[in-house]
Order: structure tokens, then C-alpha cells, then sequence
């Protein structure tokens, strides 16, 4: 219920309301302190990004991992976030910063004049998505502000999902897909799941609302306590099938078969999708309950407090990433060698300890690239980019390896974010989801990072379909 134009129906929603909000209320054990680190996953499951939040108090979340979001909308894209919503999002330690203690915190503040401000941060990585016939879920263990009653109305924290094409059209919403995975409004004790597609208003999923379910946070209410939110793409099933989790318990899903084929094709078959986290005020969503939002007697400064975010994915027809360089293959799905570029900035080569032999590209850093030319991805799309990297880069400093096509101003079309391995000759064999390419193209290796320091060595990538 985030990104979209500011065309609720009142009416709508409140049906909607009347039938979803049930207090579900099922005694659980909670650790309302933060966690150490990302907890590991179920067995079967990889965690593939994660960030445990952990860092100087006061500082901003890492930016090899997010991207920060400011003013009151995109450039060139709809006001007010589309939806209405009133603050003005900023990067300052007041309303988005870290607590020192493994935590994210953000906060909505309201100045004397009467302004709000407050924060919305997205992941650099766009292409979350699950391996052919496997399951993706993207997790968060997340306090709601604590905060209720009229104090709380116009608070509207979320953690979401929105796809790829969104980035730089900011026009094409709902077709690209949005997985609400919690929303609350106005310190209700409720978590609300919601599925945006199709087209706006109306279609398959009643938009602008969306098909949405919502239950009370089991044991603890949401806004007094943590509690862990997650999503989950499954292609292993037939038909696939979305699912919402509070604490482990399901409480809303929506299948393919319950979409037309063209509608669940548009949100699913593009790169993926980019991760968000924010605190609005006012707009659509909490004024169609107890409109208008927020008002004298709202109480800025309760933060949404997060623990961390974690993606992770299960099964899938891939098979492993390889630790030694694939056989065969020509073009782009061959073995690519990093030291064999035709252009660099940045870089320097060294002799590698990893198994083959040769070199490798040695302690990149923000800034740095590399070209290969003329790769033929031939008529099969390619979607998928795999890299061998190691590092031995200290304590809090990591970034992107990316993927662009025939210029370095280019959006990258891929992505992983790697941190210390254990060593700058400690090997790990990765795998990121990539934007469909054929054809013949330059390829960019290029390399971003929030930290001056270097923070990753490549031994050689391929592609794959």
C-alpha cells in the first residue's frame, strides 16, 4: 500500500478493514532485546544479502547495502510518494541512524512550525528473486513505533519490496509488482500483508487497496515488542504462490492461479525486486481510517526500531556455484579471466593462490572497473552472473561488485555485495540474478562501495541461463 498515486477509495478499504482485522492472539515466547547477528536460516536455505545493522551509534546504515531516499518523492515520479503522505525524508542522524547496538532506527520528528520529517531507505541490490523452482524469503525482525491512541495517528511504518522496472520510470506501478510484507497504521496492534499488481484503479488486484490480509502480532503487541516478518516467493509449487508470516505463522497468501497469466507475469518475470524500509506520516493509508493524519496530538519521536533484514533462498534446478572455473562453453559462458580485460581503472593484478593458477584482480576499491569486449551472450537470454571473489577487507567495510553493458554510466543490470571472506586469497564462488541479456556487448565489471577502503579480489566470472 506504498507507492502509489493518491487515489484510495475510503470505502473500499474500510471493507476491506471490517474483514481482516481479527485479533489472532496466540501466546509466544519474545526476545524483545536485539539480536546478536542475523540468526543462520532453516536448514535447506541460504541466506544470499543480509545487514545485521551493526555499527557506531549515530551513523548511517551502510551504503554498499542502501540507499538513502530524501525529499517528498522521486525525481520526475508522483508527489508525496504517491500515496499522500506529508513528511519530508531525510538523511540526518535524527531520523535515520544506528543505535550502536545492532540496530536501525527510524524517526519521525515534527518541528516547531509543525513539519515532519522522517526516513525511507532501499537496498542497492534490484534483483531479489527465487532460483527456477526454488523459494525466495526476505525477512525482518522489526519493533513497530511504540506508540498508540491518538498519539500514534498518521504513523505508518512499512518493510516492503517494489520491482526493478520501478527504478528511474517511477510510472509504472502496480504492473511491476509491490509485496507489502508489514504495514501498520495509527499504533494499531496489526500487521497488514499486501499484494499490489495489475493495473491502477481496479483490475485483478482491487487497486488501489491491493489484496491484503492482516492479524494482530502474536504474544506481544506489535508496537511494544520485536517481531519477525517474512515473505516468501515459492516456484517449487504448482500454481506458485506468495505467502505472508508474523512470528512464524501464516497469515495471508495469494497463488498464481488466482491472477491472469499476464498480470503474474509482469511482476514476476523481471530482475527482481529491491527491499524498503520507512516511517511515512499521513497519507492514504492511515487517513482512510481515521483521516486526517497526523494531527495536533500526534507524538513525533517513536522510532521503528530494526534488528535486521535477511534474503535467503531454497532449492531451485541450479546446482551449487562451481569453486573452479566452469568447463567449455564460449562467449560470456565460458570462464571469463578478471585479469583479461581490455581496459581498467584502478586495478592491479597479482598472482592467485586459488585453485588454476593465474591471476587475479587485487584489492579493488570504490571507483574502480574494469572492461571486457565485444562478450556474445548469444539468442538465450543470460540471467544469471556468477563471480569468484575473496577478501580480506576489515570490520564494517563491503560493496557491490556490479554488471553493466556497454558503458559504465549504464544502470547495472546485476549485483552482489561481498564483505570480508576470511582472507584476500580466501575464496567464495558467488551467485546474483541479472537482467535478461543477449546479444553482444561490453561488459563492465564496476565496483561501488560506502568505505574508501578496498574491499574485494576477482578471479574470474561467467554468466549463465
Amino acid at each position: 500500500m506504498r507507492s502509489r498515486p493518491n487515489t484510495w477509495s475510503r470505502p473500499r478499504f474500510r471493507t476491506l478493514l471490517s474483514a481482516l482485522v481479527v485479533p489472532v492472539m496466540v501466546a509466544v515466547p519474545l526476545t524483545i532485546a536485539a539480536q546478536a547477528s542475523v540468526p543462520p536460516p532453516p536448514a535447506g536455505w541460504t541466506t544470499v544479502w543480509s545487514d545485521d545493522f551493526d555499527g557506531p551509534s549515530g551513523s548511517l546504515p551502510s551504503s554498499a547495502n542502501w540507499i538513502v531516499d530524501t525529499g517528498h518523492g522521486y525525481p520526475g515520479g508522483p508527489g508525496n510518494w504517491g500515496t499522500g503522505e506529508i513528511q519530508n525524508y531525510t538523511s540526518n542522524a535524527d531520523n535515520l541512524s544506528l543505535d550502536g547496538a545492532g540496530n536501525l532506527r527510524i524517526t519521525p520528528r515534527r518541528d516547531g512550525a509543525g513539519n515532519w520529517t522522517s526516513a525511507r531507505i532501499e537496498t542497492q541490490r534490484a534483483n531479489f528473486k527465487p532460483p527456477a523452482g526454488g523459494v525466495l524469503a526476505i525477512e525482518g525482525r522489526i519493533q513497530m513505533p511504540n506508540v498508540t491512541g491518538n498519539a500514534a495517528l498518521g504513523y505508518w511504518p512499512a518493510f516492503w519490496a517494489l520491482g526493478q522496472p520501478y527504478r528511474g520510470n517511477y510510472w509504472n506501478w502496480p504492473g511491476i509488482g509491490e509485496f507489502d510484507i508489514m504495514e501498520n497504521v495509527n499504533g494499531i496492534n496489526s500487521v497488514w500483508g499486501v499484494l499490489h499488481c495489475g493495473v491502477n484503479p481496479g483490475g485483478p488486484c482491487n487497486e488501489t487497496t491491493g489484496l491484503g490480509a492482516s492479524r494482530a502480532c502474536p504474544g506481544s503487541s506489535c508496537q511494544s515488542a520485536f517481531h519477525t516478518y517474512r515473505f516468501e516467493w515459492d516456484t517449487s509449487t504448482t500454481p506458485n504462490a506468495f505467502r505472508w508470516y508474523v512470528d512464524g505463522q501464516q497469515f495471508h497468501s495469494v497463488t498464481q492461479a488466482q491472477l491472469p497469466a499476464d498480470t503474474w507475469a509482469s511482476m514476476t518475470s523481471h530482475a527482481g525486486y529491491f527491499i524498503l524500509l520507512n516511517v511515512a506520516m499521513g497519507g492514504a493509508f492511515p487517513d482512510a481510517l481515521n483521516g486526517p493524519t497526523p494531527r495536533a496530538e500526534t507524538v513525533p519521536g517513536h522510532p521503528m526500531v530494526v534488528d535486521y533484514v535477511a534474503v535467503s533462498t531454497k532449492g531451485g534446478g541450479t546446482t551449487p556455484p562451481p569453486t573452479t572455473p566452469p568447463p567449455g562453453g564460449s562467449g560470456a559462458y565460458g570462464t571469463l579471466q578478471a585479469e583479461s580485460f581490455a581496459q581498467q581503472g584502478g586495478v592491479a593484478v597479482e598472482t592467485t593462490s586459488d585453485s588454476g593458477g593465474g591471476q587475479n584482480l587485487s584489492q579493488v576499491g570504490n571507483g574502480d572497473w574494469t572492461r571486457y569486449s565485444s562478450i556474445d551472450f548469444g539468442s538465450t537470454p543470460a540471467r544469471q552472473f556468477v563471480a569468484r571473489v575473496a577478501s580480506g577487507a576489515g570490520g564494517g567495510v563491503s560493496g557491490l561488485v556490479e554488471v553493466r553493458l556497454d558503458s559504465r554510466s549504464n544502470a547495472p543490470i546485476g549485483s552482489f555485495a561481498v564483505g570480508n571472506t576470511g582472507g584476500w586469497q580466501s575464496w567464495r564462488t558467488i551467485p546474483a540474478n541479472i537482467s535478461a541479456v543477449t546479444g553482444v556487448h561490453d561488459v563492465y565489471l564496476t565496483f561501488t562501495s560506502g568505505q574508501p577502503a578496498d574491499f574485494v579480489n576477482v578471479n574470474w566470472f561467467t554468466f549463465g541461463h
